[in-house]
């Protein structure tokens, strides 16, 4: 949306003084890609992800434009301009798609692996205690972790896959691996959102759980602060914390090396905050006893 002179001058300097192994990515719904903004990506090696939730009848059912039209058409439309692009193979980085469980997983398997992407990102929506993702009908039902189990064995039988993040971390973690993914196995992630204006808040998925969930108390700013002086912050160890489920119930469960108790964000209550298990926790619990079942099966897990 800023044009590409503008994102010249916010990549330019960000590449001068981010460390080599430090990668920039931009996630995009796609609709302005053009030919000139991948050349200034290209310029930076900034790599680009594309959100499109599947084919036209699941991804315009709920990503529309600010004038109510579908979206669909114009988000295949800059990834192709991107596939196109003579740098698309370091460029494209990958899709990621909101899961719909009244959708075909074979279906939206099929059609989004046709754009030749590396990787898949399959997410949940969100959603807590309070207020259930949409076609969730109560904490205990599993629609979302019946559709992932069908997902997992379409993509343990294609031969040539691309990568599924969630997936391939819990049969990592299964097998005695660590996970990249947030809100998956035990690993700790710092995560924090510099704003357009300069202000620091915490994850900006906290949002969902209700209005100012994302904001620390104090108003912290790249203009008149230190991002280390903001990470040694009281405020800040207690925003890390809260990504270590809380609830009784998760600090007892088998899986919660694995599950890790899922992202704090779909632990949220009205009544008891973040002390709950994930409102995808009989979800994420079907899918790794699926997954485990099936590493079984193929002898690589005891």
């Amino acid at each position: 949306m800023i044009g590409p002179a503008r994102l010249d001058r916010v990549l330019s300097p960000l590449r001068a003084v981010l460390p080599e192994k430090c990668s920039l990515n931009i996630q995009t719904n796609g609709m302005l890609i053009s030919d000139t903004i991948l050349d200034v990506c290209a310029k930076y090696d900034c790599s680009l992800s594309i959100s499109i939730d599947g084919p036209a009848e699941i991804h315009d059912r709920w990503r529309l434009g600010h004038n109510g039209q579908p979206t669909h058409e114009k988000v295949v439309q800059g990834i192709e301009i991107l596939r196109r692009h003579s740098n698309s193979a370091s460029l494209f980085s990958g899709l990621l798609a909101v899961i719909d469980p009244a959708s075909n997983p074979k279906s939206v398997y099929q059609y989004l692996k046709a754009f030749d992407a590396p990787t898949i990102d399959f997410l949940y929506r969100d959603g807590n205690h309070s207020k259930l993702p949409h076609g969730k009908q109560s904490q205990a039902s599993t629609e979302y972790g019946t559709w992932m189990c069908q997902l997992f064995d379409i993509y343990i039988s294609d031969p040539c896959p691309p990568k599924i993040r969630l997936l391939d971390d819990m049969g990592k973690l299964l097998l005695g691996g660590v996970s990249q993914k947030e809100g998956i196995g035990l690993t700790d992630f710092g995560i924090l959102v510099i704003e357009a204006d300069g202000t620091v808040s915490k994850n900006d998925t906290l949002k969902s759980s209700y209005d100012g969930a994302d904001r620390f108390e104090k108003s912290w700013s790249v203009y008149h602060d230190r991002l280390s002086e903001l990470t040694d912050s009281d405020e800040f160890a207690a925003f890390h914390a809260l990504q270590k489920p809380s609830a009784k119930q998760c600090a007892a469960c088998v899986e919660l090396a694995v599950c890790g108790g899922g992202m704090p964000l779909h632990r949220w209550s009205d009544s008891m905050g973040y002390q709950n298990p994930s409102i995808y926790c009989s979800d994420q619990l079907l899918l790794i006893g699926h997954i485990r079942k099936r590493l079984r099966e193929f002898g690589v897990l005891v």
